[in-house]
């Protein structure tokens, strides 16, 4: 089974490099994040397009903001929207989806981004993580939990640490929440897979990022014991982050029990370059 994770930016936008790529890498269970549209707007946008391609899709969607989707070719049981007893900001936002597929269950999650650390964005996080951590405890021993969870759990996932001081995604309080998380058996397959390997899955459109391979790892593929067990392959396609109107994020993509494609790294192709030498800096950065 190919399970893939992937923040298309606007599903609306993206049409053009989605159906090409679920054709291109035929994965069985796709999760992905910040649709952007309403859940009546996918179903009219992708319902037979997915349908055709044998897909089965739920959905929590939020127009203009937000939304996640579980794609399946395997089965969609036991739908469940949103996360039990998380806060809202201030209403509950579309960030969570999970649905057994393959007898697997799977979680499609859009973490909040935090915006600046001690900020009420950054708090909402945290308390959203916790209530997460809750909905996970209970859940069965066959999960997977995937998205964009808008943390990099050690410096070795960011191009350079020095340059995110004072930014989210990497401090203290973040990435002890993924840890408890990772606490509850769960393993970081990209990262278990190639341990010493420059393996990123964000990078910002501005400033030639992408190009400088300048970027972040932030887009998970979290298995619970059983499942990671059943890995086969584990890798960013990068090839999905090339070319004219891409996401910011490129898919994740993990293989259970085969390797359709071979064990074949953990960068699919590999980076085109490695920075430029000189010091870099976030777009977004402030003197």
């Amino acid at each position: 089974m190919r399970v893939a994770t992937w923040n298309v930016n606007s599903v609306k936008q993206r049409m053009p490099r989605l159906l090409p790529w679920l054709d291109e890498r035929r994965p069985d269970v796709v999760c992905l994040q910040e649709l952007k549209l309403s859940e009546e707007a996918f179903t009219a946008l992708l319902g037979e397009e997915l349908a055709g391609r044998g897909y089965e899709a739920a959905v929590m969607g939020e127009p203009r903001w937000n939304g996640v989707a579980v794609l399946s070719k395997v089965g969609l049981d036991d739908v469940v929207q949103g996360v039990a007893g998380a806060p809202g900001f201030p209403h509950q936002e579309a960030r969570a989806v999970a649905a057994t597929c393959g007898g697997v269950r799977v979680h499609s999650l859009y973490v909040p981004n935090g915006r600046e650390p001690d900020s009420d964005h950054y708090r909402y996080k945290l308390a959203w993580l916790a209530a997460l951590r809750e909905v996970l405890a209970a859940g069965p021993a066959d999960a997977v939990v995937c998205g964009d969870i808008n943390i990099a759990p050690t410096d070795a996932d960011v191009f350079d640490p020095a340059a995110y001081v004072g930014q989210t995604h990497v401090t203290e309080p973040e990435r002890a929440a993924l840890k408890q998380l990772l606490d509850l058996g769960l393993h970081d397959v990209v990262r278990e897979r190639w341990p010493t390997e420059r393996v990123f899955s964000y990078w910002d459109y501005r400033a030639g990022m992408f190009h400088q391979d300048l970027g972040m790892r932030i887009d998970l593929v979290l298995a619970s014991g059983p499942v990671a067990g059943r890995v086969r392959a584990a890798w960013v396609d990068r090839h999905a982050r090339k070319g004219s109107g891409p996401s910011d994020h490129a898919p994740v993509i993990v293989d259970l029990d085969e390797a359709p494609d071979g064990d074949i790294g953990p960068v699919v192709p590999p980076p085109s370059a490695r920075g430029t030498g000189r010091k870099a800096r976030l777009p977004q950065a402030k003197d």
